[in-house]
Parts: C-alpha cells; sequence; structure tokens
C-alpha cells in the first residue's frame, strides 16, 4: 500500500470524489457534499491531497485545506479534512487511519494547528474512527454549520501551553 500526494483535478481524484459523491447522496438523500472545492486548495503549503494506492488501484482518498473564515467560525491555523473516503471492498484495512495520521502529519509540518472536520450522523464509522484519534466534537462550522444532523469535530495539531 502506498499514499501519495496528488492534485485534487487527478483522473483518480476525480473517480473517487465522484464515489464519495453517490454515497453522500445514498446516505442522506440529497446531491452529495456542495461545499466549493478546488484543486489549488490541495496545494501545498495550503493543503494536500493523498490517494492510497495498491499497486495501480486507488482505494481511499483524503485531503485538508487552510481554512481560517471567522464568519463561517474556523479559527486561525485550521486545517479542513476533506473528502475522506475508502472504497468499499478496502474498509476495515485501516486506510482511512493510515491516511488520516499523514493528513495531520503534512498540516502540522505546514503550521497549522488545528485539524477540524465536519461529518454527519449518517456516517457512524467516521464518527468512531476520528473520536478514536482524538477528535471531540466542537461549536459547528462551515457550509453545514445549520444542519442538524452534522458534527464538526477538532484535534489539536500542536501542543497548547
Amino acid at each position: 500500500m502506498e499514499i501519495r500526494p496528488v492534485r485534487y483535478d487527478h483522473p483518480d481524484a476525480v473517480a473517487l470524489d465522484a464515489l464519495v459523491q453517490q454515497e453522500y447522496a445514498w446516505r442522506y438523500g440529497d446531491e452529495g457534499d456542495i461545499t466549493p472545492l478546488t484543486p489549488e486548495m490541495f496545494t501545498p503549503p495550503h493543503g494536500t491531497y493523498l490517494i492510497a494506492y495498491d499497486g495501480a488501484r486507488p482505494l481511499a482518498t483524503g485531503g485538508w485545506r487552510c481554512q481560517e473564515d471567522a464568519a463561517e467560525g474556523y479559527a486561525a491555523g485550521d486545517a479542513e479534512i476533506k473528502r475522506m473516503f475508502v472504497l468499499p471492498e478496502a474498509r476495515g484495512r485501516g486506510l482511512a487511519r493510515r491516511i488520516l495520521a499523514v493528513l495531520e502529519a503534512d498540516a502540522r509540518a505546514a503550521g497549522r494547528s488545528r485539524m477540524v472536520l465536519e461529518t454527519g450522523i449518517k456516517q457512524p464509522e467516521a464518527l468512531e474512527l476520528y473520536a478514536s484519534s482524538g477528535y471531540v466534537l466542537v461549536e459547528k462550522f462551515g457550509l453545514y454549520r445549520t444542519y442538524e444532523d452534522s458534527r464538526c469535530m477538532a484535534k489539536a495539531l500542536v501542543a497548547e501551553d
């Protein structure tokens, strides 16, 4: 298994993004995640986008981007996780946890102080992954902050004084 950085518009990233959108639509009964994202948001040092490969086959993905818009509830130094996804047939192998660890290390190296994310109550496996990785529920932020089934979580990336 190899985890590699790619551009958000890489063909494998586009294909996995289409699959995660289908999963969101299936779980939530809507059009998927409508958060506007561009490849530039995931370009170092402002973010990164990763794909886990088994040989040439992409199995999982995830990225982070700088996000500091106080009007939407973010704080200075925030890095936001986006598009964490593992193909159904590759689940249970620790891929999401491995990608999460690489994202955290990369955001920390880029000077980010806190990793944040938004997920939903219809993704219990995501909530469990993040809680078991040290994330705690925080005040809602971002595009989905007014949605009842939204949950926002955060984890400090640097030791607090």
